[in-house]
């Protein structure tokens, strides 16, 4: 990592706090940096806001330098202290399972290959053998308690009813050892984290140096928000995870698209690969005509195709084309046409239900106030069934307008969208 990676970074926004920065470029200017993240089994998923730690690894990775992505089978079975109250301890086998698919999520993003070839670790490897009292003697003598009490979230639980029990309080020893272990292992010199893990890269930086007598560094990513200052990273439905099967990549595909024309350029920097001129055209391009979103766009693709491969990107872009009128609905298949409805109003069929006028489907599904109203839009050239336009005011719903047996695409206009749905 040369200064003009860390230039780039910071150009990016992906340098929040940081060591010593001056002793850190020239460190990087000694040679390859071995450095790593940790990402906790929390839950079977990691999420867009690991998405940022994941990517910064590999940038660093692409500028000739070694990570080690840690997934914590060990702290997994602890938990980082919350602000809001004692985590609930899930079961090792639970654990367990989750670090395998979170390592499969974070394999595809890193090159594994090569000079400077990644390496996925487990503190469970050096942790599950470690007595009581050789953690006690060998780390917990290292750690004076005034900075642990210190920590934000320790001060803030210490100050709460519930408290703070001595398994969460431990959490920033655990990690402290890691970056110890990573040291002497691997000869690892940098961490990186979120903002809200400074104190805890702190520990091992300090371990370190007490139990060694080495310097290492660390730096954190700032929490991203949006330019309103709001929480970035959840819809109306939740979490955006990485996980197909938790959401979609046809949900995740318009999670980025539905961004702002205030927040996509920030987006565009810390999510893609593109260039800085890049970003800029796009940019610019977004201010001169806002209605093409192509920040929007671009950002949307390249963060789909980077996590679920560029056939998903595809079948994503096209549903959301499709459901428009913009492409063909033949070309969507089933599983991305139910995630590409999964949120319109809609009118249920039940299975002995008759037969289901698409003026009444569109009263039924709400878009329409009542039977009188979606008449007169239809009287007006404003309906659409699977993008075909509506002129019958008597039109039913028939079998072959449900596509893949269960959707039919209801539109008022350019873009107001319902569905009629078989129920099963």
């Amino acid at each position: 990592m040369s200064e003009s990676l860390f230039d780039a970074l910071t150009w990016r926004g992906l340098i929040s706090q940081s060591t010593d920065q001056a002793a850190l470029k020239r460190h990087f200017e000694t040679g390859p940096v071995t450095y790593y993240c940790g990402f906790d089994p929390s839950a079977p998923s990691l999420h867009i806001g690991n998405l940022v730690q994941i990517l910064t690894l590999r940038r660093i990775q692409q500028a000739g330098h070694h990570p080690l992505a840690l997934v914590g089978g060990a702290t997994g079975l602890i938990g980082d202290p919350k602000m809001t109250g004692e985590r609930t301890l899930n079961d090792p086998d639970l654990v367990a399972t989750w670090v395998e698919r979170i390592r499969q999520q974070i394999a595809p993003l890193l090159d594994f290959e090569g000079q400077y070839a990644a390496r996925m670790v487990n503190n469970l490897d050096w942790t599950s053998q470690l007595s009581a009292i050789d953690f006690l003697r060998g780390v917990g003598k290292h750690f004076r308690l005034a900075p642990m009490l210190a920590r934000e979230t320790v001060a803030r639980r210490l100050a709460s009813e519930q408290g703070i029990s001595f398994t969460e309080f431990s959490y920033q020893v655990l990690q402290g050892m890691d970056f110890l272990e990573l040291n002497r292992r691997h000869g690892c010199t940098l961490q990186t984290g979120g903002s809200d893990q400074w104190g805890n890269l702190l520990s091992g930086v300090e371990l370190i140096h007490k139990a060694d007598a080495k310097t290492v560094h660390a730096f954190t990513t700032p929490l991203i928000t949006r330019a309103d200052g709001t929480k970035f990273g959840k819809t109306e439905t939740g979490t955006v995870w990485l996980d197909p099967a938790m959401t979609t990549p046809y949900a995740f595909y318009q999670f980025w698209l539905r961004q702002a024309d205030a927040d996509a350029p920030a987006y565009l920097k810390v999510f893609t690969f593109r260039s800085p001129e890049e970003i800029g055209e796009l940019t610019a391009a977004t201010a001169e005509r806002p209605q093409d979103r192509a920040a929007q766009k671009a950002l949307a693709w390249d963060v789909t195709a980077l996590v679920h491969g560029s056939d998903a990107a595809r079948q994503a872009h096209d549903a959301a084309a499709a459901l428009f009128g913009a492409a063909s609905l033949d070309a969507v298949d089933a599983a991305t046409l139910a995630s590409a409805v999964a949120e319109l109003p809609r009118a249920i069929m039940a299975p002995d239900e008759g037969e289901l006028t698409v003026v009444e489907a569109l009263a039924a599904s709400g878009v329409e106030k009542s039977k009188g109203a979606a008449r007169r839009t239809l009287a007006s050239g404003g309906v659409y069934l699977n993008n075909v336009k509506v002129t019958d005011p008597d039109a039913v719903l028939r079998s072959a307008d449900f596509l893949h047996g269960r959707f039919a695409l209801l539109r008022r206009g350019r873009k107001t969208l319902a569905v009629a749905e078989r129920a099963a």
